[in-house]
């Protein structure tokens, strides 16, 4: 069996403050974007087998993948083997999911393989133990996320967004979602955001004001990414004086998206920026 497993880039990100059990609170709205990698599955023998075609991505327990696998066929009370095979073409430490998007794609396809053994909630609890992220690529929605990314609400597919854009760079280097979090002390006002600006966010994008959408875009952690990486903030700015309507990094970086009118003017920035700063990144340009 072969899934598609898509990665996501956040619309908002809205950092509420750091909580006792020492996660941090916040408020997401995230967007899936149909740039996949590929999971295939096959019942096989009586062990759990990865592989994966990124020769620097583990394949035992320090894998999402092998961690997902082993929680649901224990979850199943399955103890048939099964072989998986990881087929990377999202970048690695990006911001945009990949290995969450992993994880619950692992759930979702072992569910099937086994003919549906756990119910929708079981899947969710399992998802909500792995990490934060993964609970929202159990649907294929834009949701809006709360608590630490596993209270998950679907949303209806956003008005503003319709014909639109991504166009999607990674620099060549990632980001470490824990340095992240850990440098965010060092800027109390990302640290602390403002509840409610996410809602906010999603009232917008009922409409079609593209100017008053923009200033609606945030993201808490390029505080500290921005000031470590200033050549994320010149991508920024060159995308979006070359037309984008909106520029922002996704998640914890290192990924810098934009939004284009359409496929073409997403194409004609992605041909600007290549101009402007070469082309040794990853760059792609894909349709909402």
């Amino acid at each position: 069996m072969h899934l598609k497993s898509p990665c996501k880039v956040n619309l908002i990100l809205n950092i509420l403050g750091k909580r006792a059990d020492g996660f941090h609170e916040l408020e997401t709205v995230m967007q899936p974007v149909n740039f996949c990698d590929e999971l295939t599955f096959e019942r096989s023998g009586n062990v759990l087998t990865l592989t994966c075609s990124e020769k620097s991505l583990p394949v035992d327990a320090k894998n999402l993948v092998h961690r997902a696998a082993t929680a649901f066929l224990a979850a199943a009370n399955i103890s048939d083997g099964v072989k998986i095979h990881l087929e990377k073409k999202i970048p690695l430490a990006a911001g945009l999911g990949g290995g969450s998007g992993n994880a619950a794609t692992t759930l979702l396809g072992l569910n099937q393989l086994f003919d549906s053994p756990l119910p929708a909630e079981k899947l969710d609890e399992l998802a909500a133990s792995l990490g934060s992220d993964i609970n929202f690529f159990l649907q294929d929605k834009p949701a809006l996320a709360t608590g630490r990314g596993e209270k998950v609400e679907s949303l209806e597919h956003f008005p503003a967004l319709r014909g639109k854009t991504f166009f999607l760079v990674h620099p060549g280097f990632g980001i470490s979602t824990p340095w992240s979090y850990q440098n965010l002390a060092r800027f109390p006002d990302a640290l602390n955001g403002q509840k409610g600006r996410a809602q906010k966010l999603i009232a917008q994008l009922q409409l079609n004001n593209w100017p008053a959408i923009a200033e609606g875009f945030y993201n808490s952690l390029e505080a500290p990414a921005l000031d470590k990486f200033p050549i994320l903030k010149l991508y920024q700015e060159f995308l979006v004086a070359n037309g984008a309507l909106v520029s922002l990094m996704s998640g914890s970086g290192s990924t810098t998206f934009a939004i284009a009118e359409n496929v073409a003017a997403g194409e004609v920035l992605a041909e600007k920026f290549k101009s402007q700063f070469g082309d040794h990144g990853w760059l792609a340009v894909v349709a909402i």
